[in-house]
This record gives C-alpha cells, sequence and structure tokens, in this order.
C-alpha cells in the first residue's frame, strides 16, 4: 500500500473527525493526562492551538508545550478582556502574549491541562479560540478606526460583525481544502492590506458620492505568492452573499491533493481568473459591476499612529507602536490600568502586531501617551519601530531557524540610535523561516531565516535578504532576493548601510531608492562597502 502524502493525511483526519469536534477531547486529555493522539493534534488548530518548538526547551523540560491563538473580532479588546488576557499569560503562558498581523493575540508556553481553565476564562470576557487556526476562514481583518476615523470611506463595522456571525464556528465551512483569510475595509489609508487577502472588499467613492467595495481574489504570500485580482465591485449590501458564494466555491472545488496548492489563489490559477468570476456571478444571481483603476496608498504610510481626533465628539483615538508586537502579560495590565484611569475602554489591533486606543477623552489624551511611553508602547513611534515586524522564530516555532523577535527589537533600536532624525518609515520584516508570517515579501528590508555555507565552508543558520517589496493594488511588488547571506550578528550593520547610502544617493523616497538599487544584476551582487555605512 503507497504512503499517504501528507495531503491524503490531513484529508483523512478531517473526514474522520471534524476539527470542531476535538474539543472534548481537549478537556479528556486535560483531566487523564494520556499523551495526546498525533492526528488530535492536528486538530487541535480548529481551536487556535499549534504545537511549539521542542528544540528550545531546556533538556531537562519534555513537556509539549503550545502556541494557543486568541481571535479579536474586529481587533478588539476591552479594560475585561485585556486583564483577563494578562492574567491567563501570567498564570500559564509565561507571560508571554503578542499581537498577530491579524488582529489576534496569540500566547506561547501552553500545556494542554490547563486548556479547560483557559477557555473558562477567556469565554467569561466573550473571547474565543474556534477557528483561529486550521482549515477554516479566519479571523476577518478590517481597519481599527472604522467608524471613528473622520478620512474613512465607510464604515464597516455592522458588515464585518454580519460576516463574523456567518463564519463562528460554522460547521459547512469546519472543513475546507486551507486556511481562508477575508479582510474587509472602507479606510482611505488601505491599511487591511486587501493585495494578500484570498477574498477582500475594499470601499471605494465613484464620481456620484456613492460607495461601492471593489472585490479582490486569491492573494497571498506563502504557496500561492501572488497578488489579489479584481473581479468587480459589489455595493455594501451584497458583502455578505458574495463571502458565502466563494467560500462554497473554494469549499466544494478547492485543490485538496496538494497541501501546497491548496489556497483559493491555486483555483483560480486552476481555472483561470473568468471562470472563477462566471462561478461566483452564477452563485449571486446577478454580475458584478466594473471596477475603475483604483490608487492605493503604499504599504509603508499605511498606518495610524499618533492623536487624532474622532467623529465621536469629545473623544479622539491614539495609534500606538509596541516592540515587536510582544506586549507581555505586565504591558497589559499596565495598559489596562493605564485607560482606566484616563476614562478609555478599548483598543484594537492592527495589522501590523501594533494597536490604536479608539475612545480616548480628548483632554486626556498627552497625558495618555506619556503614560504609554514609560511602559515602552510609543503613540509616536520612530520610523523603524513603527513599522517592524517579527514572527515567533525558533524560540516557539518548529519551523523557525533563527531568534526573531529580540532580534527585531534590536534592529529597531540599533537603527534609531544610528539615524535618530530620520523621519520616513521604513517597513521591515524578521522571519524566522522561508515561510512568510511577517510578510518579508512585502516589506522595504526582508530578512528571511535560512541555512547556507559560511566561507569556512559550515552550515551556518542566518537571514536572506530581500528588498523593494511594497503593496500599492496593481502597483504592488514582491522584494527582490539578493545573494547576500547574513548571520545573525551582521543583521545590524549590513541594515545600516542600506539606509546610510540611501541617505547619500540624494533620493527622495526609501521605496524608488530600493527600486533603482533592484535593477540588474549590479543589486544581486550588492555589497556594502565600509564608506556606505
Amino acid at each position: 500500500m503507497a504512503k499517504e502524502t501528507p495531503a491524503q493525511r490531513v484529508e483523512r483526519i478531517k473526514k474522520q473527525k471534524s476539527g470542531l469536534d476535538v474539543l472534548e477531547d481537549i478537556y479528556r486529555y486535560a483531566i487523564s493526562g494520556e499523551d495526546v493522539d498525533p492526528e488530535d493534534i492536528d486538530r487541535f488548530k480548529w481551536y487556535g492551538l499549534y504545537t511549539q518548538n521542542k528544540a528550545m526547551q531546556d533538556e531537562n523540560d519534555d513537556t509539549q508545550y503550545f502556541m494557543l491563538r486568541v481571535k479579536l473580532l474586529q481587533g478588539a479588546l476591552n479594560i475585561e478582556q485585556m486583564r483577563a488576557i494578562a492574567g491567563i499569560a501570567k498564570e500559564f503562558a509565561q507571560s508571554t502574549v503578542h499581537f498577530t498581523t491579524r488582529q489576534d493575540v496569540q500566547f506561547h508556553f501552553i500545556t494542554v491541562r490547563d486548556l479547560p481553565e483557559i477557555f473558562y476564562r477567556l469565554k467569561s470576557v466573550s473571547l474565543t479560540t474556534t477557528f483561529a487556526a486550521g482549515d477554516v476562514p479566519r479571523n476577518v481583518v478590517s481597519c481599527p478606526v472604522s467608524g471613528v476615523d473622520h478620512d474613512e470611506i465607510y464604515d464597516v463595522r455592522d458588515i464585518v460583525s454580519e460576516v463574523n456571525e456567518y463564519f463562528d464556528a460554522n460547521k459547512t465551512l469546519a472543513n475546507l481544502p486551507r486556511k481562508y483569510k477575508v479582510g474587509i475595509s472602507g479606510c482611505a489609508k488601505h491599511c487591511m492590506n486587501h493585495e494578500i487577502q484570498d477574498l477582500s472588499f475594499s470601499a471605494y467613492k465613484r464620481s456620484s458620492g456613492s460607495v461601492l467595495f471593489d472585490v479582490s481574489v486569491g492573494g497571498g504570500l506563502a504557496s500561492n505568492t501572488k497578488f489579489a485580482i479584481s473581479i468587480g465591485s459589489v455595493l455594501p449590501s451584497a458583502i455578505l452573499e458574495v463571502v458565502h458564494a466563494v467560500s462554497a466555491i473554494y469549499r466544494d472545488h478547492g485543490l485538496r491533493e496538494n497541501r501546497k496548492k491548496a489556497r483559493l489563489g491555486h483555483l483560480i490559477d486552476e481555472w483561470g481568473i473568468e471562470k472563477f468570476k462566471a462561478e461566483v456571478e452564477s452563485a449571486i444571481g446577478y454580475s458584478l459591476s466594473d471596477t475603475p483603476r483604483q490608487e492605493y496608498t503604499p504599504h509603508a504610510q499605511r498606518e495610524h499612529f499618533g492623536v487624532h481626533s474622532s467623529k465621536e465628539e469629545g473623544l479622539c483615538y491614539i495609534g500606538c507602536a509596541v516592540n515587536g508586537g510582544c506586549i507581555g502579560a505586565d504591558g497589559f495590565f499596565k495598559l489596562a490600568d493605564i485607560l482606566e484611569a484616563e476614562g478609555a475602554q478599548t483598543i484594537k489591533a492592527t495589522t501590523t502586531q501594533n494597536f490604536i486606543i479608539i475612545d480616548v477623552p480628548a483632554n486626556n489624551s498627552e497625558s495618555i501617551v506619556e503614560a504609554l511611553s514609560k511602559i515602552d508602547i510609543d503613540a509616536r513611534p520612530n520610523p523603524f519601530k513603527a513599522r517592524m515586524l517579527s514572527c515567533t522564530g525558533i524560540r516557539f516555532c518548529k519551523f523557525g531557524l533563527v531568534e526573531t523577535k529580540g532580534r527585531a527589537m534590536e534592529l529597531a533600536e540599533y537603527l534609531h540610535e544610528k539615524f535618530p532624525h530620520f523621519d520616513e518609515t521604513v517597513t521591515i520584516s524578521v522571519n524566522g523561516c522561508p515561510n512568510s508570517c511577517a510578510h518579508p515579501k512585502v516589506a522595504d528590508i526582508g530578512l528571511v531565516g535560512t541555512k547556507f555555507k559560511d566561507e569556512s565552508g559550515n552550515i551556518v543558520a542566518g537571514f536572506e535578504v530581500l528588498l523593494g517589496g511594497n503593496l500599492e493594488g496593481d502597483k504592488s511588488k514582491l522584494g527582490e532576493k539578493m545573494k547576500t547571506k547574513l548571520t545573525s550578528d551582521k543583521v545590524n550593520s549590513f541594515v545600516e548601510g542600506i539606509i546610510a547610502k540611501y541617505l547619500k544617493s540624494g533620493c527622495k523616497c526609501f521605496g524608488w531608492f530600493l527600486k533603482d538599487l533592484c535593477v540588474g544584476e549590479e543589486f544581486k551582487s550588492y555589497k556594502l562597502k565600509k564608506n556606505d555605512r
């Protein structure tokens, strides 16, 4: 009998028992202490659980730890929820808790025996891990300042709620071919990053003043590295039915024979965009409107940092940067105390591992900014800390080859010390392996974990360098690979050299500078000289 392929194994596991049905097994394992069946470990993903990298544990510790992801609907956390998250992190996760690029938070060092208590505490404050991972619809991303931003094109909060309700533990969508990522946004800065979503809806105004949403499909940065393609536009009221249609098409026709070719973008490649669009139109019963060419905000400028007046009278919102998304238990406790003392209640996570306080009394804005700075949270971050992304890296992830979180924080601090007056936001990604959890392929500077031979012929772990990535609608560009590969200790000086060379170039835009640098073979064999630093 032929050995099962990875895809055959996963499909069999899902058919034998739905991931949604593993919850009672989680409780059983927690109570009995018995070893978890490896096939149930796969199903644990449906409740936000991934096994953690055991190679980095103390040699005397054979515990199987998990990462646990918590969905934040529309990215939101109130004070009570923040304190619950902080308490779980402190008691059960060695104080680890990070913001993610999908407006979630996640813990590390979670053990199965603690899951019943953790799930109870999350449920008591209306938080869930269901469908936070697995072959299911993931958390719907959206603009965190929807409803409070004066410049927004459309307030999508009600629409996002409807889609979230449709996805919520939906048994008909519990067995998709792979993960499925949806975004809905009316943001004038396009911060949802529609170009890399499986399915997205981006608001734009027509000359009449009415609003339509561009429907884009098939984006992604992993095995289906491609930018989403527009298939037309719909009224706000039609978004939910398009979500129904695309979700069903993907479930019923997605390519299940190969896990590396099972995302929605692969189905579109197989069918062609015209056939896919025709299937969607057949399902909804009408034709999509044509979408005129849109101008989108460049990736580095898609942010909401600083203090801004709110649509709600007497309030403002404050965009804040967190080091590598690593807020920790102590950070959440202190943040909750600051908000409570200053009369604010709610934060919303962003897609850049940061957050926004959305309901600050205007008279208290500067006192909150000052209080946050004392716990290393910046409302006016330097341009390196602001858009520094990092994945979980080798410390936690079994795919990780290099350390990332600490590396990213150190790099941001180093660059700010070297260039204290630099004022142009630079997107930098520190990614622990060739996967794209921290989006290195669309960053100005992408550092991708890899192994290579050093000058002595030894195999070492380090980073491959990508330069010039950007998200900007049809101007989007993947970063170009350099031949240069770096050990971790060389990263700071290497990136310093690029910034220094840019400043000497006289170029007025970092993205343009990188674009020029990336032309031809000169770029691919580019070596930084000492006088560039």
